[in-house]
């Protein structure tokens, strides 16, 4: 009886998830092109800020439920590979030191040099994320953050424990086993911090599910720390196959088979994250146009590997962008991705069949859009004619 009912829960989450989703990418989508409304004036620009605020936040929520959802319903894939530890912390660390600096909070690793997990790599990130991001968002001013690894042994084999410690506001005691329940927000009772109540549970079964553990220890006043225990990885011997693969040669590689990305959106912002976003990996080179017509001669000139287009624009909008890269020659094969915070169905229907090879709604899941993204460039390894 009570796993019919998950089930049926886990089915209406999921279906309200997605239900919900949809108004809300397009509420987000508008507020934003208010954005760029140069008639509004000062308060009515501050009314579209606390609306993107307040929907933003509120996706978050949506997006949480409806991972959470697939979690319970057993719908969620993992790849489980040996990850190098250290690779992911330096991601999430580009990621949260930016929230981090404006309360003047340091952020310290300690990671030793090889060492590596049995993990979904793009699971393992999430899970960090959010045990970092918390520790921010419960931290004080001025205050530390502290990410160490340490290998382990116990009955089921060899371990790395990843611990998060911050100088926060800390759990009592009595209500630490509380933590990992949903939509449970023991720190921020009589706060107005913002959360979910989701992000620690969906952590705890997404490390259970790669065959970990999660725990967490904390003292009032002093602050918390938690740890993710994962199975180590195995690490290729010198010479081995993997090793050649993971070495030298693919640097060589890297460096003459540089691959070029061209971004066409007129907002900063969203430049920017695709810089931080496209920026880790070594053989790619991002160009970005915050105009259309730049961004066509960019293209011209550069001939991209791929390109990822707004929609929304001043002067030319993305399809007719689009149409022009089409009817040259140089651009007339390069894959087009839309980039957009038009979200409804139509808005999809009409990007697919004007030729889009595929079309992403703002905000981006960001593991979906690399996937993407890394599966086009796959396709325009081969030699190209100059």
């Amino acid at each position: 009886m009570a796993e019919t009912a998950n089930r049926a829960k886990s089915e209406f989450l999921s279906s309200m998830s997605h239900e919900l989703r949809t108004p809300m990418n397009a509420i987000i989508g508008f507020a934003q092109m208010l954005e760029y409304d140069s008639g509004l004036s000062a308060d009515q620009q501050d009314n579209v800020h606390e609306i993107l605020s307040a929907s933003r936040h509120l996706l978050d929520l949506i997006n949480e439920v409806l991972d959470l959802s697939r979690i319970e319903s057993g719908r969620i894939e993992l790849s489980l590979e040996t990850a190098d530890i250290a690779t992911v912390v330096d991601d999430c660390r580009h990621l949260i030191e930016p929230l981090a600096a404006p309360l003047a909070i340091t952020l310290s690793t300690c990671v030793p040099a090889g060492a590596t997990v049995h993990a979904d790599r793009v699971r393992l990130k999430q899970a960090l994320l959010n045990l970092l991001s918390n520790a921010v968002k419960y931290n004080r001013a001025r205050g530390s953050i502290r990410l160490a690894v340490e290998q382990r042994r116990s009955e089921a084999g060899l371990r790395q424990r990843i611990s998060v410690t911050d100088t926060g506001i800390g759990i009592a005691h009595d209500r630490l086993s509380e933590v990992f329940q949903p939509f449970t927000r023991l720190q921020t009772e009589n706060s107005e911090i913002e959360g979910t109540g989701i992000g620690l549970t969906i952590t705890k079964r997404l490390i259970e599910l790669m065959g970990g553990v999660i725990g967490a220890e904390s003292e009032v006043g002093v602050g918390s720390c938690f740890w993710i225990d994962l199975p180590a990885g195995t690490v290729a011997r010198p010479g081995d196959d993997a090793a050649d693969s993971d070495g030298t040669r693919d640097e060589k590689l890297q460096a003459s088979d540089e691959q070029r990305v061209l971004c066409i959106d007129d907002n900063p912002s969203n430049l920017k994250l695709m810089a931080q976003i496209l920026g880790r990996h070594g053989n790619l080179r991002l160009l970005t146009a915050h105009a259309p017509q730049l961004g066509i001669e960019l293209a011209l000139a550069h001939r991209p590997h791929l390109i990822l287009l707004d929609i929304n624009m001043p002067g030319m909008d993305g399809y007719e962008v689009l149409a022009v890269l089409q009817r040259d020659p140089l651009t007339s094969r390069t894959p087009v991705i839309a980039i957009t915070a038009n979200a409804l169905a139509r808005d999809i229907e009409r990007g697919r069949a004007a030729g889009f090879l595929d079309y992403i709604t703002k905000p981006i899941d960001v593991a979906a859009f690399l996937r993407v993204v890394e599966e086009t460039l796959e396709t325009q390894r081969s030699p190209r004619s100059e």
